[in-house]
């Protein structure tokens, strides 16, 4: 089985979101994504972020219509931080050699990883798709990124692909750009403004019933 996976703290998850996964799923012909939501995310604060098993259940009911799309609690399971690496592991270690991931990166969290927990692991681990929103940017700022904080071993491929002989490879996905935002939203929401059409609808009444980001 071919599987993308896609983690983040979806506080909320949104349309954007759906359609981005949506478009590097048939690019990619995965036989499916998994979205797993962080129950501690180390990198964002906790201000305003809604629980764990809230949020998992706002992406579980907006994927529940889509065919080709799980979610995981895998990191609602496992105590303190979650850890991007650890994830990995656990994936792996669960599904075994007989499915092939993929991890799916925002080009914003590809270019944090020097500060994630043994980020050069990531790479060891299983390739990486790299999404990048809207306007093609070119290559160079990926390769200088690469070299500098990934490895020098990288070399650039097809055109936005890059190889290495030891290390997994490093794919560049250039998305639609669909401009919405968890942050947007609950600004919305705390304004009292409609999210109508930026998130799934039963989304909308979920952080309506139980009154999310007020």
């Amino acid at each position: 089985m071919n599987a993308g996976l896609f983690g983040g703290t979806f506080n909320p998850i949104h349309n954007g979101h759906l359609g981005i996964i949506q478009y590097v799923k048939a690019q990619y012909a995965f036989d499916t994504i998994i979205l797993y939501p962080s129950a501690l995310p180390p990198h964002k604060p906790n201000r305003n972020l809604a629980s764990a098993r809230d949020r998992i259940t706002m992406v579980r009911d907006a994927v529940k219509n889509l065919n080709g799309f799980q979610v995981s609690d895998i990191e609602l399971q496992r105590k303190g931080p979650s850890f991007t690496i650890d994830t990995i592991c656990e994936f792996k270690r669960i599904f075994g050699s007989r499915t092939r991931f993929h991890l799916l990166l925002g080009s914003d969290a590809f270019f944090d990883t020097p500060s994630w927990k043994q980020a050069y692991h990531i790479f060891k681990a299983l390739p990486v798709i790299v999404m990048q929103r809207g306007e093609k940017t070119g290559m160079a700022p990926f390769a200088s990124f690469i070299d500098e904080h990934v490895s020098k071993g990288y070399k650039l491929k097809d055109n936005n692909i890059f190889v290495h002989d030891r290390l997994y490879p490093i794919r560049i996905c250039n998305v639609p750009r669909i401009d919405i935002s968890s942050t947007q939203i609950r600004n919305r929401i705390k304004a009292g403004k409609s999210i109508s059409g930026l998130v799934p609808e039963d989304v909308k009444t979920f952080i309506r019933t139980k009154d999310l980001y007020k």
